[in-house]
């Protein structure tokens, strides 16, 4: 079995009076016996079918957009798992779930283990105000939610976002990982650090 396990799930994006239809990536890391869930999104059945009878060791969401955590707390009901949030999250994480608190607290420099397996938690705020990736040396792999996509930075047109903001953490944080550092992000398909870092010029002409 793959230490990195991919499900799409797709539901709705709500944020500033605006609705859009979105398909989510949502990972799980670890191997038969245990896993972290990666910001479980819009389909439960679905993300509790994956993980079968694993122990849910976290769920760890990268921000607070609801399309990244609607479906946290049923998951961490039904798997007696923490939620796992970073702190500067919580005006975007009240908005869908009012009464209910995340368990844990995110940092920048926090390892988390599965399996044996280190994940570095990455602050990188921008996209959102504690956006945080999930680095994986021994995987050469980094989940950066919305922060890094194929092609550029995560949007910051909405409220709680800055341009300037994500730009000084991809250029600071991300771009600092080896260049062959595989990218799994939160919407659409992986690229690599090397692939990106040339275009950062780019972005900050155009205003991503």
């Amino acid at each position: 079995m793959s230490p990195i396990e991919h499900l799409v799930t797709s539901g709705t994006f709500s944020l500033d009076g605006g609705t859009w239809e979105v398909d989510n990536n949502v990972w799980l890391v670890g191997d038969d016996r245990e896993v972290v869930v990666i910001d479980p999104a819009h389909d439960a059945e679905a993300i509790t079918a994956r993980i079968g009878d694993r122990r849910v060791v976290a769920i760890v969401c990268t921000h607070a957009h609801d399309d990244h955590v609607n479906q946290a707390p049923v998951l961490s009901d039904r798997f007696d798992a923490p939620i796992m949030l970073h702190p500067a999250e919580a005006p975007l994480w009240k908005l869908t779930h009012a009464e209910r608190q995340p368990d844990r607290e995110l940092w920048d420099g926090q390892i988390l283990t599965v399996a044996g397996i280190e994940l570095r938690v990455l602050s990188t705020p921008g996209h959102s105000p504690g956006s945080c990736c999930l680095y994986v040396p021994e995987l050469g792999t980094v989940f950066t939610g919305d922060t890094l996509f194929r092609g550029g930075p995560g949007a910051t047109g909405r409220s709680y976002s800055d341009f300037d903001t994500i730009i000084g953490s991809i250029s600071r944080t991300l771009l600092a990982l080896p260049a062959d550092t595989i990218v799994h992000t939160g919407h659409g398909a992986a690229t690599t650090i090397g692939t990106e870092a040339p275009h950062l010029e780019e972005w900050i002409a155009r205003g991503y």
